[in-house]
């Protein structure tokens, strides 16, 4: 006997746009300085640094009425440092929606333990979860891109396997940089080839309201070409960077000092969302760092 099923829908896929206003009116977020925003500076803003968290709010309180945001993250920060510091007071502040990000500066160092970092990880998920808030994680970007960090990116799919099964335990949502292909490029990060700079943090911005299902009008936007160097300008360059700020990371770690420590969170406090007013016509905008 034949069956009548319907026909299946053309170029259908598993994403359903949301056309519903979203249900979030207090976003705070945790973490270091990826979450505070450094490498996208803008001087207007509490501690001169926009970046993908505060990006993810302006879009947020465009939408709905009485959303207020508030930002604890302090650059530098290790895992244990960032639980002991700002779970407790994010908890405070009532959100229905976290953002944690925590674990890099740890993944990062030397002889550490990415199953190590993920008890600690695990433990701040469970509170940060415990009042109902919404809470979103993020993996680490996939290094094999870049020579510095190359090295480390096999412990950093360690890292990111543990997260993956944590937010599946706790029903959190996973913001996923590994699979972020457009931020492995060189391009989209900060002269210190750590920070993500203006693009990186609109790149990560646009990935973080896809995986709330947030409608929004952000674009892609496109570095400028690479420009072509000599041999001898690229180690010239390298050079440079060693200087400026591989060698400040590495005497950090020998006088066990960190370049948060006279920082203090950038939102204590949720606040409503105003969005940086654009640079006049007339002037040139600063250069994106790269």
């Amino acid at each position: 006997m034949a069956r009548n099923d319907p026909a299946p829908e053309p170029n259908r896929t598993p994403y359903v746009p949301n056309t519903s206003p979203h249900p979030w009116r207090r976003y705070v977020a945790v973490g270091d300085s990826f979450t505070e925003g450094v490498g996208d500076p803008e001087p207007s803003l509490p501690n001169g640094y926009r970046g993908w968290a505060d990006r993810v709010a302006e879009v947020l309180g465009s939408q709905v009425e009485d959303f207020a945001y508030g930002n604890l993250a302090i650059r530098g920060r290790l895992i244990q440092q960032i639980v002991d510091e700002q779970v407790e007071p994010a908890l405070a502040l009532a959100p229905d929606l976290v953002t944690f990000s925590a674990g890099g500066n740890d993944v990062i160092r030397p002889g550490s333990d990415p199953d190590k970092v993920a008890e600690v990880f695990e433990d701040a998920v469970v509170r940060l979860s415990s009042g109902g808030a919404a809470v979103v994680v993020f993996t680490g970007i996939d290094t094999n891109f870049t020579p510095v960090f190359r090295g480390i990116r096999g412990k950093v799919a360690i890292y990111n396997e543990n997260i993956r099964a944590i937010a599946d335990r706790y029903d959190a949502i996973v913001a996923d940089q590994w699979a972020l292909k457009e931020i492995q490029d060189m391009r989209f990060f900060d002269d210190d080839r750590l920070h993500l700079n203006a693009l990186g943090h609109h790149e990560v911005a646009r990935m973080v309201l896809r995986v709330l299902n947030v409608p929004n009008d952000l674009q892609p936007m496109q570095p400028d070409p690479i420009p072509a160097r000599t041999w001898r300008a690229a180690r010239g360059g390298d050079l440079v960077w060693a200087r400026t700020h591989l060698v400040p990371w590495v005497l950090r770690r020998l006088r066990h000092q960190s370049s948060g420590d006279e920082v203090t969170a950038k939102r204590p406090e949720p606040l409503p969302v105003t969005i940086p007013a654009p640079a006049p016509a007339d002037e040139t905008p600063d250069e994106p760092q790269a």
